[in-house]
């Protein structure tokens, strides 16, 4: 019988979808919050991150005359979200605006990378806790304006 997708190469794909699924979680409580990164592209970075970190521990060959530092990777991944959240950040009249969901994405990044590594419980405790951090912001949020328009 001929083996067309192996035992590994399924627990890859596991942790590929593992990460859009956790991803998608706080891609979705953005999208709601009508913020201007959503769904699609926290789903991307998560999936983006586990990609890259699996493909630097496992896809690259053992036998090469050259060694590859894997832990590289890592750092782009980190440099590289860092950049696209930088890009959410819109500066108006002294007021900042996009700063957590650049950090969110950061975090996303940090949630995919830990997935490519193949630990499953810290991303799923990650993506909990800033499901709920983020909800609780929109939740200060509306009691904050609340007491201004009662003023």
């Amino acid at each position: 019988m001929i083996e067309i997708i192996s035992v590994f190469e399924l627990e890859l794909i596991a942790r590929i979808i593992l990460s859009i699924i956790l991803s998608a979680i706080i891609g979705f409580e953005r999208e709601i919050t009508h913020k201007p990164a959503g769904l699609r592209t926290y789903m991307f970075i998560g999936m983006g991150s586990c990609l890259f970190t699996i493909s630097s521990l496992y896809l690259l060959p053992t036998n090469a005359e050259v060694y590859i530092d894997p832990t590289r990777i890592a750092a782009g991944i980190v440099t590289g979200t860092a950049f696209i959240g930088a890009g959410s950040i819109i500066a108006r009249k002294g007021d900042l605006q996009g700063v957590t969901t650049a950090a969110s994405m950061w975090v996303v990044a940090s949630i995919g990378l830990t997935i490519g590594l193949g630990n499953y419980s810290i991303p799923i405790a990650s993506t909990i806790i800033t499901f709920i951090i983020l909800r609780l912001g929109v939740i200060f949020d509306r009691r904050r304006e609340k007491k201004k328009t009662m003023q």
